[in-house]
């Protein structure tokens, strides 16, 4: 009986192991579809591996996300509204799993600003206001995290620059975004976002340039 329950354990943990594997592989297979500047086949990557990961927010996070970016390549509208509706759709499904997550938060200001960037005249007065409570509201639940302050900075900035301000003001918060940047521990959770250093340091540069 004991070597049968040894056994038993053996194949449970065997079996972990492999779906483990098998989530580690599509993950960085989608990855690398990405950095090879596949996004539309990345995000359907991601997107599978969501249908596999149920109660795992980071797969149709990333799913999300990509689809985000891509929509700011858009030309026409039935494009644009094909991806960020279904970007829409992935995040929300990361945030059933996730709620209340910056990270999150973060791609869905993001996605409001693809909106206002495809039509401003349409778009910019009912979601401007809309990025600014989520940005307020992700730096309420993670005042630290560099990827929150570094994208409302981006945020600020824009709007200081469409409104014809200067965009100074808003250079110390990318400082304060570096800073955090340098000294963010890495997450436990595989694959969490840790993108952001390499931009708030260009974006830092062109302030004092």
């Amino acid at each position: 009986m004991k070597i049968l329950s040894i056994f038993i354990i053996t194949m449970i943990l065997g079996l972990n192991i492999n779906a483990q594997t098998s989530y580690e592989k599509g993950m960085e297979e989608a990855f690398n579809l990405w950095e090879e500047e596949k996004i539309m086949e990345a995000s359907n990557l991601f997107e599978r591996i969501a249908k596999a990961e149920k109660d795992n927010w980071i797969p149709p996070f990333y799913a999300g996300y990509t689809l985000v970016i891509s929509s700011f390549e858009a030309k026409d509208e039935a494009t644009f509204k094909l991806k960020i509706e279904k970007a829409t759709e992935l995040l929300s499904q990361a945030s059933s799993s996730s709620p209340n997550n910056p990270e999150i938060m973060i791609v869905k200001a993001l996605a409001n600003t693809a909106y206002i960037n495809f039509d401003s005249q349409k778009y910019g007065m009912t979601l401007s206001g809309k990025n600014e409570y989520i940005y307020q509201a992700a730096l309420k639940i993670a005042p630290n995290n560099p990827r929150v302050i570094l994208s409302k900075a981006e945020w600020d900035m824009g709007s200081a620059q469409f409104f014809g301000s200067s965009i100074e003001p808003y250079c110390k918060d990318i400082k304060r975004a570096l800073g955090f940047f340098q000294n963010e521990e890495k997450s436990e959770v595989k694959f969490y976002p840790d993108w952001g250093e390499k931009k708030a340091q260009k974006i830092l540069d062109d302030c004092e340039g």
